[in-house]
């Protein structure tokens, strides 16, 4: 198995052949190291690193910030941010960039190989769980049968396909409000909506409706519910 490979992205030349040597040492693959944000992303593109080490300021027009940006959206490259400045202003501005841990320099050996081991572990199931909702959604789409996400205020978090053809509405626009539209726009009566919103506070409970759709054809649907639940997230103490 070949070693994980790092590009390192630091505008102090001296301090950029430190870190190379020491994660070297570490046993990864430095595949290059870049001054600026723009040949941080050149290098990124070229070379396809497994994880960034990048310096939040650097020289010149683009700043590591605004590469890892670039970097997040384009490649899906994991982000360590090395900095010596850790003030709030700072660092909340860096979180938007969705980085995958922070090093405040000067920094020891083990402090740098725990922030990358952590940040590909967490990168791994970020993948994982990214793939998983993708086979979700694609599940969704595809079924011939009208669904759509709600949570607890009734507000629309998803529809599929298949509602948008029902009504002519279009899906992005659906999310984010009440599911009370449908019943504005003449899909659902009132007696219909309420028993809908009612299954939101029982787990097995269904019942058929009869569905005028957009252009005036009748359906006849069996209406099901089901609660999807968000696990805790689990914490661990030091």
């Amino acid at each position: 198995m070949s070693p994980t490979s790092l590009l390192v992205v630091e505008d102090e030349s001296i301090v950029a052949m430190d870190i190379k040597h020491r994660a070297e040492g570490l046993g990864y693959r430095v595949v290059g190291m870049a001054a600026s944000g723009e040949e941080a992303i050149k290098l990124a593109r070229e070379e396809k690193p497994d994880l960034i080490l990048m310096d939040i300021v650097l020289k010149g027009e683009m700043d590591g910030i605004e590469a890892a940006e670039v970097i997040r959206e384009e490649m899906n490259i994991p982000v360590v941010y090395l900095t010596a400045y850790s003030d709030e202003k700072t660092l909340s501005r860096a979180k938007l960039t969705g980085p995958f841990g922070y090093i405040i320099k000067p920094f020891e050996d083990r402090e740098l190989h725990s922030a990358i081991e952590v940040a590909l572990y967490k990168h791994r199931m970020d993948s994982k769980l990214r793939e998983s909702e993708e086979r979700y959604r694609a599940l969704l789409e595809t079924s011939p049968d009208p669904i759509i996400l709600l949570d607890s205020d009734s507000r629309i978090l998803f529809a599929n396909r298949n509602v948008e053809e029902l009504t002519g509405l279009d899906r992005k626009k659906l999310r984010g409000k009440k599911l009370s539209i449908l019943e504005r726009k003449g899909f659902l009566s009132r007696e219909v909506l309420e028993k809908i919103l009612n299954l939101m506070n029982h787990e097995h409970k269904t019942f058929e409706i009869e569905f005028v759709d957009v252009r005036g054809k009748k359906h006849h649907f069996e209406i099901h519910s089901t609660t999807l639940r968000q696990q805790p997230r689990r914490t661990s103490s030091r």
